[in-house]
């Protein structure tokens, strides 16, 4: 902002100073602005803290122009001054400065700047910094899922307020328009494995058991984790800015104004939904992907189909399949879980909705890894020590 001279204007600056006592009056006259302001702060800087004062007393009645910049600066000199415990004035001013310091945010100076100077930080304080934000994303994690739990606990007892359609909408998104990525993966997957196995088991002639591979391969580990991971990147990355945008719109603080809990209104639907069509997504996985293996046994390994399926039927067993859809399940409500969660972690802007889209999609990748691992080590030691025994 800056004022227009209403009458003829030096374009030089004067600056006058009066000693009485312990009191430093500084008289300003002509022009302030952006081109001398080096000049006038150096100089007003230096005859102040060569002195020993108690006050100082600035005179605008003879300035004729002043602009924002020239302000500011002024103003951070009395901010100066005032650190040293040496009240300052500002006297005389005309309604033009008035206007312009009016409009100054004398807070704002103290504040640090949006985009920090750059610092050269040492790996160990890097590290520490990085593990401290982990501790505390893992917490606020913990405490979502918490209240998740808890508004399904509520929304069990009280299912009329449990938003059916949303369900049936996100079932449709989550699971229906994903069939056919997820199927066609899945046969990719096939194929690829029994191609893959099949030229290592003709050295040995043992090409009958490369149904058998591709069947317990995909019941248990790739089909869960395979659809998994595409439902991270379709739905999870959906739910985050999907939830991440009505934040920046102030819908959801719309929610509390309301009435309504936001997680009862927004997560709860996404997430029930979520588990319910996972597991039927791996189900079509597993299905395409001994389907694409039976190409290749068909077609390449001289085998028919009632030798392929019958091969596949004697590795599968019941617990392969319910352990299968538990971990789908499982995947599902950390993916629906973490994409709510990230969602509701936004503040403001595009920017913010856009990182965590993308947080989420890969902390739930990472957790359905870990989750995965988890299974692997609890089922190894369940039937080494002849728990299951289907």
């Amino acid at each position: 902002m800056t004022t227009q001279p209403q009458k003829e204007c030096p374009e030089s600056h004067r600056i006058s100073y009066k000693r009485e006592d312990l009191n430093l009056l500084i008289y300003l006259s002509g022009e302030f602005g952006l081109k001398n302001l080096t000049a006038f702060r150096n100089d007003i800087k230096r005859e102040i803290s060569r002195q020993k004062l108690s006050s100082v007393t600035i005179d605008f009645s003879e300035v004729c122009y002043l602009d924002s910049a020239a302000a500011l600066t002024l103003v951070q000199i009395e901010k100066d001054t005032l650190a040293q415990n040496i009240p300052c004035r500002l006297v005389n001013l005309n309604d033009e400065a008035k206007g312009i310091f009016s409009v100054i945010h004398e807070d704002a100076l103290d504040h640090l700047p949006f985009k920090p100077e750059k610092t050269h930080e040492g790996l160990i304080h890097k590290i520490g910094q990085t593990s401290s934000y982990l501790a505390h994303d893992f917490v606020n994690f913990i405490t979502f899922i918490g209240e998740l739990v808890v508004a399904i606990l509520y929304i069990i007892r009280h299912p009329k307020i449990l938003r059916w359609k949303d369900v049936l909408f996100y079932i449709q998104r989550a699971g229906v328009d994903g069939l056919p990525i997820v199927a066609l993966i899945g046969l990719l997957m096939g194929l690829i494995m029994a191609f893959m196995s099949y030229l290592q088991f003709k050295q040995f002639g043992a090409n009958i058991y490369v149904p058998a591979l591709v069947s317990f391969a995909m019941i248990k580990e790739l089909g869960p984790l395979m659809t998994a991971i595409l439902v991270a990147g379709r739905s999870g990355s959906a739910f985050a800015a999907e939830i991440g945008t009505m934040v920046v719109n102030e819908e959801v603080d719309a929610l509390h104004t309301m009435g309504f809990d936001p997680i009862s209104f927004l997560a709860v639907p996404k997430v029930l939904a979520t588990v319910i069509v996972v597991p039927i997504l791996t189900i079509y996985a597993d299905l395409s992907g001994i389907l694409g293996g039976m190409i290749i046994g068909v077609t390449s390994l001289d085998l028919t189909v009632t030798t392929y399926v019958t091969q596949s039927l004697k590795t599968i067993h019941v617990f392969d399949i319910v352990t299968s859809l538990i971990k789908a399940a499982v995947f599902a409500g950390l993916i629906s879980a973490i994409g709510c969660q990230r969602g509701f972690q936004v503040r403001s802007g595009a920017q913010d909705v856009g990182k965590f889209t993308t947080s989420a999609v890969v902390a739930a990748i990472f957790l359905i890894v870990v989750a995965d691992s988890i299974f692997a080590i609890m089922l190894y030691y369940m039937n080494k020590s002849n728990i299951l025994s289907i």
